[in-house]
């Protein structure tokens, strides 16, 4: 079992094929947020498989394209303040047990004053020599690339030779080879990267299938599960969502039965509400008060209007976002994505 994720959804041409599962005719999705001329590149469809298969998958690709032209990618890990502590610390030859002690309590907001009081906390004079060549070292190394580590399913596939273009090695598991770049420097030089990821949830879903079709004596996919089904609802709403995938967390069930979602949608609402984006937007609150009626729904103006309707007036996802920027601004479709993408843009 196999499922496309993310903005593929908004594909008819996935959903024919099979990438996907829900039929995008039954939202209200924008196919700029999957692909767009202004882009000038391919879309990117991640696929989730089940992760008890996901080796037989990578495996595949190396059978089909060869471990000369197909390779897994490489992520650059950082110092961070833990570990950088560590490693310099170790190096100095510094005790492990006050490795150890400073490491566990520093906190990642301690500045050099922070860490001189760590030293004080595990037995350490902070002006002694040391501590303050351990304290100048570690600040020199933070965010300084540490080593190479494995993506988890990022793929590089070549026409011809992988070699010839980039450094590779081979993986520590046996059958694997490993591109020595970082993700985002394959992305800016153009190679193709496909990503093949593993969903735990797949797997119990397609053994939740099998165990239907054998109860019932025929054939159960997920095409044949009802789109709304009210009983179904009637448990979300209760917060009797444990072990279903996306609204078992505890911050997910304190929110349903404040929603009580009835339709798809109000489960998509659900689902994107509780992260720290619309919570730090101040976003929830307002939402909850228009959906219980205890507030009035209001538009900044008309012209968003069509884009605001289905949230009740609050904006939640980014695609509402290009929407806006589209009605209000006269943005292309293509002028919107790029808004989206740098707003996305954590990195720095």
């Amino acid at each position: 079992l196999c499922q496309g994720r993310g903005s593929a959804a908004n594909s008819a041409v996935c959903y024919c094929l099979g990438i996907t599962e829900v039929d995008p005719a039954r939202g209200n999705l924008l196919f700029e947020r999957f692909i767009s001329k202004e882009r000038n590149e391919p879309p990117d469809i991640d696929v989730d498989f089940e992760h008890q298969r996901r080796e037989e998958v990578i495996q595949y690709i190396y059978n089909k394209y060869g471990r000369l032209r197909a390779a897994l990618t490489a992520v650059v890990i950082s110092y961070r303040p833990r570990s950088v502590l560590r490693d310099v610390g170790k190096a100095l030859g510094v005790d492990s047990g006050v490795i150890d002690q400073v490491a566990k309590s520093h906190r990642w907001w301690d500045g050099k004053d922070g860490l001189s009081e760590r030293f004080t906390e595990c037995g350490m004079d902070p002006e002694s020599p040391i501590a303050q060549q351990w304290a100048e070292l570690a600040s020199k190394l933070m965010k300084f690339p540490r080593h190479l580590s494995q993506h988890p399913g990022g793929f590089v596939i070549a026409r011809g030779k992988l070699s010839r273009l980039v450094p590779i090695e081979n993986a520590a598991m046996a059958d694997r080879s490993v591109v020595q770049w970082d993700k985002d420097d394959l992305d800016a030089l153009g190679l193709l990267k496909v990503d093949i990821l593993a969903l735990g949830m797949l797997s119990m879903i397609r053994r939740a299938l099998a165990l239907v079709a054998a109860r019932r004596g025929t054939p159960f996919t997920m095409q044949d599960i009802p789109a709304e089904d009210s009983a179904t609802y009637d448990m979300i709403c209760e917060a009797d969502t444990v072990g279903v995938f996306q609204i078992e967390s505890r911050a997910q069930m304190s929110m349903l039965p404040r929603l009580r979602p009835r339709v798809f949608y109000d489960l998509v609402i659900e689902v994107a509400i509780v992260r720290p984006g619309p919570i730090q937007g101040g976003m929830v609150h307002p939402y909850l008060r228009r959906k219980q009626g205890k507030e009035a729904i209001t538009y900044p103006s008309e012209v968003v209007r069509s884009a605001l309707e289905r949230t009740l007036g609050v904006p939640i996802f980014q695609e509402q976002v290009m929407q806006i920027a589209m009605l209000a601004a006269d943005f292309t479709a293509g002028e919107a994505d790029q808004l989206r993408r740098s707003m996305a843009a954590w990195k720095r």
